[in-house]
């Protein structure tokens, strides 16, 4: 059975999700529909992902049909980084594409505002000098603070960040009326941030693991990196407790109290990512997995963006 945490806002969230990150029009219904049949209550949207009004009509589907009540399911979207300066309007063109009267939780995907081309066109603007064009003059406070307008509202049960460091998940911290419940980060086996985890655990921000393969195929194909899914220790470790490397690396995630959201095109992959919850990875293994970080992102918005904003 699928577990949850509780978040600082008193929502539970269930800890393993399904990441929506470039999954194709036609085949998303079929997905999510599969993803629910298989108990998936968490999926992962955000609006650069170009596919909520696909995702809204699947879940209509899901609830029309009885499959599932909306209330049994928990939806993150995230504002891009184009709307900033526009976070009530964001908010409410996701809910209209995604069929929603509410967001389980609105993350703020990047902290950092660009150029705004138009309430979810979600463009990346880049300027004369090849470079993403950065607007300098709004706050990530000031928008934080439209964020928390969203939950006296009635349009966000929760509101969180995402990509944010540890010095940024400080500052948002001691600038918010309303806590972040959330900060979704890339953690996974060759990127274990266990400094930037700890810390917002300590202070009460559950920490989610986008990218909690290493990125696998759809990383190598984009941004041409290396998977943790091909580690030997990893696949010696599979191999022991009789699981994929996949279902290692994310029980791994959950021991470490953080939520996972795994992509995955393929029915057989969505079961296979959900039948994390019968055994445990000893103390031991767990610091053989310990032994193997490399410190290493593999999802690199650099190449589409002309900064490395890491850097």
């Amino acid at each position: 059975m699928a577990g949850t945490i509780k978040l600082n806002s008193g929502y539970e969230m269930p800890t393993v999700g399904l990441g929506v990150w470039r999954m194709e029009g036609k085949s998303i219904r079929d997905l999510l529909l599969s993803a629910i049949k298989i108990g998936y209550r968490h999926f992962d949207c955000a609006a650069d992902y170009q596919n909520e009004a696909e995702v809204g009509e699947a879940l209509e589907e899901a609830f029309k049909s009885g499959l599932v009540k909306r209330e049994d399911l928990f939806i993150t979207t995230k504002l891009w980084n184009s709307d900033h300066g526009h976070v009530l309007e964001a908010c409410q063109d996701s809910l209209k594409k995604l069929r929603l009267d509410y967001l389980d939780l609105y993350l703020v995907h990047f902290p950092i505002a660009t150029r705004h081309t138009g309430v979810g066109t979600t463009d990346s603007a880049i300027g004369e000098d090849g470079v993403l064009d950065i607007d300098t003059t709004i706050s990530l406070e000031t928008t934080w603070h439209a964020m928390e307008d969203l939950v006296s509202k009635g349009l966000a049960r929760s509101i969180g960040i995402s990509n944010y460091d540890i010095f940024l998940t400080r500052d948002c911290l001691a600038y918010s009326k309303i806590k972040p419940a959330v900060n979704q980060i890339e953690t996974h086996p060759y990127f274990q941030r266990d400094s930037l985890v700890r810390f917002c655990q300590k202070h009460g921000v559950c920490v989610t693991a986008h990218t909690p393969l290493g990125g696998a195929a759809a990383n190598t194909e984009w941004f041409g990196t290396v998977s943790c899914l091909d580690d030997a220790t990893l696949k010696a470790l599979a191999e022991k407790y009789n699981k994929t490397v996949a279902q290692l690396a994310l029980r791994w995630g959950l021991q470490r109290n953080t939520v996972v959201i795994p992509k995955s095109s393929k029915e057989e992959r969505l079961r296979e990512n959900f039948q994390v919850f019968d055994f445990t990875i000893s103390d031991d293994d767990i610091d053989k997995i310990k032994a193997i970080d490399r410190k290493y992102r593999t999802n690199q918005p650099a190449k589409f963006w002309g900064i490395d904003l890491y850097a």
